[in-house]
């Protein structure tokens, strides 16, 4: 990235950061470097850019990550095979046997499932908290606490946690701060500008954009953080591969337009569904009468195209909504310029069944795309009957 492209607004950056027109060829989109390996000029002599071999480093995917440390405001980014890649990495590099991890009481069924299933054989510790209540979470702190795990809004509740009133928990513990800024991305919500140390992505999702890659992220400012993140990606060889990269990078030059499509389709159908009489509740940060409205107000600029809401009827019921629809599709995964639709209790966090992460058993998931919102709307209500 240029000086001059610092400077510059999100959408700017989200275009031209870590692009430049390739130097040998004038290219004006970043080259896939479908390579394995890269001549040296000698034994250990590499060449000018530095690369030796893929899995430690490649071409494209240092332009994705000069990408996404500009648009969240961090000095390092590093890109992974997923998010739960991502999310594994930290983790390893942040705890060891013995210590103390506060997740979200609603934390993504995956993120759960790595803490609770797997670092959890290792000795490590954790505790799910009501992340908006500050005042549990200090109490929940203890002096082998290392990491609080932040989602924000979360997955599938839409909870909202005030990152800054976080960050200050966490670094008073000389703990730290990790957001999940997969719901919100930076165009929405900037968690380092507040306080936290490092932020997580599902790039599959919004970052991407269009449904068709896996991969995930860390963005940090601390140096040592991120060479700690560095050595461990390269040892365990979770990397995305040049052509993943760059179907990341892609998406991410229409991230701002999509972003607000997928805001505005999802107040369309807040606003259908908040007043139709089969639906008990709806989550969604954007509503007044939300815990979180105010917290999100302050730190977030739209509240996002992600939607929960509860039926009357019970399971049945939001099985039957999820049978329903014919736009949004019956699918996982979320923030596609598609619509999707689930049932969170049986499938994305089937696995906190039992736990004290269970979800509501009558919860329907939206991701909201940017079709058209009447048409949406339209085949929610349909569904509804």
């Amino acid at each position: 990235m240029t000086d001059s492209t610092a400077r510059h607004g999100f959408e700017t950056r989200a275009i031209h950061a870590g692009q430049e027109p390739d130097p040998h060829t004038g290219s004006v989109i970043v080259p896939i470097y479908q390579t394995s390996t890269f001549a040296q000029d000698g034994v250990g002599g590499l060449r000018a850019g530095g690369y030796e071999y893929s899995r430690t480093a490649n071409p494209t995917r240092t332009a994705l990550e000069e990408c996404l440390a500009s648009l969240e405001g961090g000095r390092h980014a590093l890109a992974f095979a997923s998010g739960m890649a991502a999310s594994d990495i930290a983790l390893r590099s942040l705890v060891r046997p013995g210590d103390h991890v506060i997740i979200p009481d609603d934390a993504y069924g995956g993120t759960f499932r790595l803490v609770d299933k797997v670092l959890s054989q290792w000795g490590v510790e954790h505790t799910p908290v009501h992340l908006s209540d500050v005042d549990a979470v200090r109490a929940a702190v203890r002096t082998e606490t290392k990491v609080i795990w932040v989602e924000t809004p979360t997955n599938p509740l839409l909870g909202i946690a005030d990152i800054a009133a976080l960050a200050g928990i966490a670094h008073d513990a000389e703990a730290r701060l990790v957001v999940d800024n997969t719901f919100a991305t930076p165009y929405l919500q900037s968690p380092l500008g507040l306080g936290a140390d490092i932020v997580l992505h599902s790039t599959t999702k919004y970052l991407g954009g269009h449904s068709d890659v896996v991969g995930g992220a860390l963005v940090t400012s601390d140096d040592e953080l991120h060479e700690k993140f560095a050595f461990l990606r390269n040892a365990a060889g979770s990397v995305p591969g040049p052509f993943d990269s760059w179907l990341t990078l892609r998406g991410l030059k229409t991230l701002a337009v999509r972003m607000d499509r997928h805001s505005d389709n999802a107040e369309r159908v807040v606003e259908a569904l908040v007043s139709h009489p089969k639906v008990t509740k709806v989550f969604y940060p954007g509503l007044v009468e939300h815990a979180g409205h105010e917290v999100a107000a302050k730190q977030m600029r739209r509240f996002g195209g992600m939607v929960s809401f509860t039926v009357s009827g019970g399971e049945q019921a939001a099985l039957d909504v999820c049978a329903g629809t014919k736009l949004f599709t019956l699918a996982e995964s979320l923030g596609g310029i598609e619509s999707l639709i689930e049932h969170p209790g049986k499938m994305t966090h089937a696995s906190t069944a039992g736990s004290a992460l269970q979800v509501p058993d009558d919860l329907v998931r939206l991701s909201v795309g940017i079709e058209s919102a009447d048409d949406l709307v339209e085949d929610l209500l349909v569904a509804l009957g």
